[in-house]
């Protein structure tokens, strides 16, 4: 088991873990027909909204051209905020927005508008699943039927990508934790808006929901086909 961290985790977490579990690593390995990719929000409107969204789209299509090829699944998560004028989570946009902040995401994240699409330098096929969410964790009963297209390719073992590291990709890598997936966020397929919100969302993940890897890590060995 690898003992690599590539991400500048605290010392007090490399603390914590080792007086909790006495390894660095949750996870040796992850076999492939039973591993999905799970790609979160990369859709139009966030990924022109957050600059280091763009970054992850080359390592985002390498890993889910590797997993295809080795017989895994890729899962498209996408948000949709809106239908028709109104908001599906009145209690977000009702409260932590201003007034026309809320309508341009409710808008913008409704189905048929341009940011609502999935990035167009995304590798994204016909055999992949595409799912819709209406809170940020993917794995949210009733919010998403990500878990169940999942569960019909039997699927254990989740890889999180996407926008942003700290939102929804950590609060989907926590629920899928505690719907008993194995879990690893891939770091350098995540993307925030600042570098400090990149680093806390990998910290909280890593002291009790899952691993932390780089997309060569996870190619380079801890992928098994």
């Amino acid at each position: 088991m690898s003992n690599k961290i590539d991400y500048n985790v605290p010392d007090y977490v490399v603390d914590r873990v080792m007086q909790k579990r006495g390894r660095l690593r949750v996870f040796d390995h992850f076999e492939a027909k039973h591993t999905a990719l799970v790609v979160i929000d990369m859709q139009v409107f966030y990924v022109e909204d957050v600059e280091a969204a763009l970054a992850t789209i080359p390592n985002i299509n390498r890993l889910a051209k590797w997993l295809r090829e080795a017989g895994g699944t890729v899962a498209w998560a996408n948000m949709t905020a809106g239908e028709n004028g109104k908001s599906l989570w009145p209690l977000y946009h009702d409260y932590f927005f201003r007034e026309e902040n809320a309508k341009k995401h409710r808008d913008n994240l409704s189905k048929g508008a341009r940011g609502h699409r999935l990035h167009s330098d995304l590798d994204a096929g016909p055999q992949d699943i595409y799912a819709v969410k209406n809170r940020f964790s993917a794995f949210l009963p009733g919010a998403s039927d990500l878990h169940e297209q999942l569960q019909d390719r039997g699927i254990e073992n989740v890889l999180i990508a996407g926008v942003v590291t700290n939102f929804c990709c950590e609060t989907s890598a926590r629920d899928a934790m505690m719907m008993d997936y194995r879990v690893a966020m891939v770091m350098d397929a995540c993307g925030a808006r600042y570098p400090e919100d990149h680093q806390v969302g990998f910290s909280t993940v890593f002291q009790s929901f899952g691993d932390v890897m780089s997309t060569d890590e996870l190619l380079g060995g801890v992928l098994l086909s």
